[in-house]
């Protein structure tokens, strides 16, 4: 299992359209993935009301943990759209 740590920077947090961009990267792959916040239980990436569920907010640190074979370039993906302040189109 590959994990990585990082930091929520869109101004709306993992909600609305940064989480949906966020899940469609997510669903897209084979891999089984993952994202967790501090003190909670990981929950499916692939999930959009999951991923809406963290309640995530702008500079908070997620942690992203994928499964499986090119799991490094998944967080790679996952990781650019969390570090966007407005996320484009994946």
């Amino acid at each position: 299992m590959t994990e990585r740590t990082v930091k929520v920077m869109s101004r709306a947090g993992l909600h609305a359209r940064p989480a949906a961009l966020f899940v469609q990267t997510a669903a897209r792959a084979s891999q089984d993935v993952t994202v967790s916040k501090r003190g909670k239980d990981p929950v499916n990436a692939k999930s959009i009301l999951a991923v809406l569920g963290l309640d995530a907010h702008h500079g908070e640190e997620i942690t992203l943990a994928a499964r499986g074979e090119g799991a490094d370039d998944l967080l790679d993906e996952l990781e650019h759209i969390l570090s966007q302040e407005e996320p484009q189109r994946a």
